[in-house]
């Protein structure tokens, strides 16, 4: 039986969002509904997208990649118990798909239910075996698991050091962003020259340059984008820090960075926000999420102090 990917599938709270390339290859050679409902989900337009997709599945019931997507569909529209259902049925009927178990995961741990997401996501792995995408999830439930643990440890004992070091290690390693952003580069003006410089496309500018870096595995100029006093996730030290993004940049073979819809909120002359869609693909992982940058302009040139998830 054909397998089924997922198009698009946002995992909350610190999960990795996974954007399965095979289901997009699969989408371009299907129906026109199907395809433009792939469309108007990641263009935002849910309602439009809803419609295509019923009307895909009027026309086959049971067609796996339809009722898949009309989960991810229902999951962006914040109508949870409906995914579940369709995420569940799916399961039952191919239970040798993994990703349904995935989105199944995703949801529940929205809900801070995470003892159902780690079933969930075991279950997705005993279906495939080589599914690296819910080994990394099931490692970010186990974390936030273990971070509720310790946080009651320190309920009972606030002396405890111990657990209060282990705590802000697993809440780092939980809150840590796993996906990298790509950015468009921003319209040129008409005329050749401005009296002044537009500071929004400044920004962007450095945006972009930090995502082609990332894009080109170039770590030494990825890095060089980093503001001095770069706040690091859970106050890492900064060599420390460094040397993981190194290794992180080096692993995939390829990787391509994209970022949409960029919108920037400048906060005076030398502080500026970028908040776009991040869309990441390497040979590893492929993912989508919205992501946050703080960016601080020292010397005429704008890098980054903070990175946020999310809004």
């Amino acid at each position: 039986m054909h397998k089924p990917a997922a198009p698009y599938a946002r995992l909350r709270r610190g999960l990795t969002a996974l954007c399965a390339a095979a289901l997009c290859s699969a989408l371009a050679a299907r129906g026109d509904d199907l395809q433009d409902a792939s469309k108007f989900l990641k263009a935002g337009q849910h309602a439009q997208a809803l419609e295509r997709v019923n009307k895909a599945l009027k026309a086959k019931p049971r067609d796996p990649q339809a009722r898949f997507l009309k989960g991810i569909i229902v999951t962006e529209q914040g109508n949870s118990k409906e995914a579940i259902e369709i995420f569940t049925k799916l399961t039952q009927d191919y239970p040798e798909l993994p990703e349904p178990y995935n989105n199944l995961a995703v949801i529940y741990a929205s809900q801070g239910q995470y003892e159902k997401a780690r079933a969930a996501l075991e279950q997705s792995i005993r279906t495939h075996p080589s599914y690296a995408t819910a080994y990394e999830n099931l490692g970010d439930v186990y974390a936030k698991l273990a971070s509720q643990a310790y946080d009651k440890a320190l309920q009972l004992d606030s002396s405890n050091s111990g657990a209060k070091n282990k705590l802000s290690l697993v809440r780092e390693l939980v809150r840590e962003p796993t996906v990298v952003a790509v950015v468009k580069e921003p319209s040129k003006p008409k005329e050749p020259a401005k009296p002044a410089a537009d500071p929004n496309a400044e920004v962007l500018k450095a945006v972009n340059g930090w995502a082609e870096a990332w894009s080109k595995k170039d770590a030494n100029a990825y890095l060089s984008h980093y503001a001095g006093d770069f706040k690091t996730p859970g106050g890492e030290a900064r060599p420390a820090w460094e040397k993981t993004r190194r290794e992180r940049i080096a692993a995939p073979k390829s990787i391509e960075v994209k970022v949409d819809s960029p919108k920037v909120t400048l906060r005076g002359s030398n502080e500026a926000s970028v908040t776009f869609r991040q869309d990441y693909r390497s040979d590893k992982l492929t993912s989508s999420n919205t992501k946050t940058l703080e960016l601080v302009k020292a010397d005429g040139r704008w890098q980054i102090r903070e990175e946020k998830a999310g809004r």
